[in-house]
């Protein structure tokens, strides 16, 4: 007697981490950690050009940015990075009124080479520049119309693996391109996301933490179905929304028993939504889990001033704005704690520099992956996407 079960089951760690390792041998992103970045860094130490300008939308846009606003204040880039992701036509004239469009250089990123959006821009922006091969490169799939068009023009044309899905390249050349080229050490980023890949695959500190995590997602999704990051720095409002395209687009789905899933990511900056958002986290339905996100070390010095105005208020008199948001963090981790029935745990990043962001977004694209293989789902295709893109080519081609 033969007998293959397909409904869903929560399956032993053990079998989620040899079917993880079998997914490193076909999903792409896995390995990325591990690229040669020679070919990136000659490319972007050639660049003469002042600003960079990408255009692209969802993964091939909001890693690179996730990365850059979190490094910018602190690393004072010489080159700007600019980003035109959306067709609105006020942001679209908005920008190109900003920029300096003849110290340039333009960055075209679309793994299908169709977006609608990307093309759309790229097409507005050939009527204001002459694009050549010294102010324009190219990111792409091999055989797409933009590999085509790279290849008729001349231009500098990085290709992007069929393996790697757009949502997990920030550590391909849609990621390491655009850093490279505004100053980023990408070796010392990629090592950040290598640290995590051994210590995850050798069953360290990593396995151990994104795998609980994900056990507890998966075994409690039908009480606790939205995920809230919480993070306490203004340079991570970025992250956070590459997280929500992460999460989304690859845990929304239908499993194996044609179940749907559905592990909502709301992404909050602290402590500006502790004044809204945190009364629903509070006293509202206990259907959330709840990560804070902290910085241990701002490396800044700035202060509250001694003995200035309203003193009233002396008790935060010299204190340091680094102490004061990890107080105003710890507070409000402490009243989650104290509710006892709210989820929630504690990621703190040592510094703002590439390498601990790198370890943060690749631990983020692990458990995902983690989590996609408990839901028995395919984590890496987005076919209720698929449907709006095609409905809007039909409704453009009328």
């Amino acid at each position: 007697m033969k007998y293959e079960k397909n409904y869903y089951s929560i399956r032993s760690n053990e079998t989620i981490f040899e079917k993880l390792k079998e997914e490193v041998k076909n999903i792409g992103y896995y390995r990325l950690p591990f690229s040669d970045t020679s070919i990136i860094k000659t490319f972007a130490k050639a660049n003469t050009k002042t600003n960079i300008v990408l255009l692209g939308i969802g993964g091939s846009s909001l890693g690179a940015r996730a990365i850059y606003e979190f490094l910018y204040h602190k690393q004072h880039f010489k080159k700007k990075l600019f980003f035109l992701e959306s067709t609105d036509p006020v942001d679209i004239r908005s920008q190109f009124e900003t920029i300096n469009l003849s110290d340039t250089l333009f960055l075209i990123i679309s793994k299908s080479g169709t977006t609608v959006e990307t093309i759309s821009i790229l097409k507005y922006l050939s009527k204001h520049v002459l694009l050549t091969p010294k102010n324009t490169a190219i990111v792409s799939s091999i055989g797409s119309v933009l590999y085509d068009y790279a290849k008729e023009q001349k231009m500098p044309f990085f290709s992007l693996a069929d393996n790697i899905g757009g949502r997990f390249s920030v550590f391909s050349e849609v990621g390491l391109l655009p850093l490279a080229l505004v100053g980023v050490d990408i070796d010392n980023m990629l090592n950040g996301a290598k640290k995590v890949y051994h210590s995850f695959f050798n069953k360290e500190k990593s396995y151990q933490e994104l795998m609980e995590k994900a056990r507890f997602l998966v075994e409690n999704k039908y009480r606790f179905n939205i995920n809230v990051l919480f993070s306490y720095s203004s340079t991570l409002e970025g992250f956070n929304k590459w997280y929500i395209q992460l999460w989304a687009e690859s845990l929304g789905k239908i499993n194996i028993n044609g179940t749907r899933q559905a592990l909502t990511p709301i992404g909050l900056i602290g402590p500006v939504d502790q004044h809204s958002f945190l009364q629903l986290i509070m006293e509202g339905k206990r259907d959330k889990t709840v990560t804070f996100i902290k910085i241990e070390d701002f490396e800044e010095d700035i202060f509250v001033p001694d003995k200035s105005i309203l003193p009233q208020m002396s008790y935060i008199d010299s204190l340091s704005f680094s102490k004061l948001i990890d107080t105003q963090a710890n507070a409000i981790i402490t009243s989650v704690a104290e509710q006892k029935d709210i989820p929630y745990d504690v990621i703190t990043i040592d510094k703002v520099d590439e390498y601990n962001i790198a370890e943060l977004m690749y631990s983020y694209e692990l458990l995902v992956s983690i989590v996609g293989v408990f839901l028995q789902i395919n984590t890496y295709d987005q076919p209720g996407v698929e449907r709006g893109k095609i409905l809007l080519k039909e409704c453009l081609s009328v």
